[in-house]
């Protein structure tokens, strides 16, 4: 297992990390209450937090869905949350071009899962030496991460997250095979399990995605007790307002509790590197 640090945050050294935020930047005031707040929980329980959110999520189900405020200002606003706020902070890339203006700014990228096997976008984001979180496809076995692993290798960088997000199972639903998270973590690198979006209904509501937010828990629990090295959450102030994947993100008011239960079931777990 290779260990990544991103900024002050480790992953893959025996510790359970996070990455949180919301899906995607609504506003500069929102973007920084929720990281605030993040920042407070991650001081009071004295975990490693990754701040996430995205200034534009362009595999919207819809043309008239939310997609954020695009890459200048998108950009400008997580520079300031880091700046306040002291947490490393992740974003997702959808096109080559916009790789090196978002590492200027961001401690790490992320590859959406849909667009995982695109080699350009994969060489673009390894070129800039930022760590590198891979969304395993909905469409792609575990094994198959090897690909999208070994063209950020090509580059020269070995920081490499790799996340499960559950798999298509049939129409409008995902499962989430917990084998997929032992099967990514022999390709040698960290593995984050996404606890709200393999919660997801794809399309489900027709021109929006739907899901089953009660599902968050008790997954997240079973792949804590697996021994993953991470835990992704989209988290919000007031998820059913949210204006991107408001039937999953997880409320930001039950965060703290939560991310308690999941640190004492990894330390009861008693899961040492070796056994995972």
């Amino acid at each position: 297992m290779r260990p990544v640090r991103i900024d002050k945050a480790f992953f893959g050294d025996g510790r359970l990390s996070f990455i949180l935020g919301p899906c995607v930047i609504e506003s500069e005031s929102m973007a920084l209450e929720t990281a605030l707040a993040i920042r407070e929980i991650s001081e009071n329980l004295r975990i490693s937090v990754v701040f996430k959110a995205s200034y534009d999520k362009a595999n919207r189900t819809s043309i008239d869905s939310f997609r954020g405020p695009g890459l200048s200002a998108g950009l400008e606003i997580l520079a300031r949350v880091k700046e306040e706020t002291g947490l490393p902070v992740l974003t997702d890339i959808h096109l080559p071009q916009e790789a090196d203006p978002a590492a200027r700014v961001v401690d790490a990228l992320q590859v959406p899962a849909f667009l995982v096997r695109q080699t350009d976008l994969l060489l673009a984001a390894g070129r800039t030496g930022r760590p590198v979180n891979l969304k395993k496809a909905q469409f792609m076995g575990a094994s198959d991460m090897l690909h999208p692993v070994k063209k950020i290798e090509s580059t020269g960088n070995n920081q490499v997250l790799l996340t499960e997000r559950g798999t298509f199972f049939g129409y409008h639903d995902l499962v989430v095979d917990m084998r997929n998270l032992g099967l990514m973590r022999k390709i040698g690198y960290p593995v984050i399990f996404d606890a709200t979006h393999s919660v997801q209904s794809p399309g489900g509501l027709g021109s929006v995605s739907g899901g089953q937010r009660d599902f968050v828990r008790p997954l997240a629990r079973a792949a804590v007790a697996f021994g993953v090295d991470g835990v992704f959450m989209e988290v919000h102030p007031s998820p059913q307002n949210a204006l991107s994947d408001s039937a999953t993100q997880f409320p930001l008011s039950e965060l703290e509790e939560f991310l308690k239960e999941l640190l004492e079931l990894h330390r009861v777990s008693g899961l040492s590197r070796e056994d995972r």
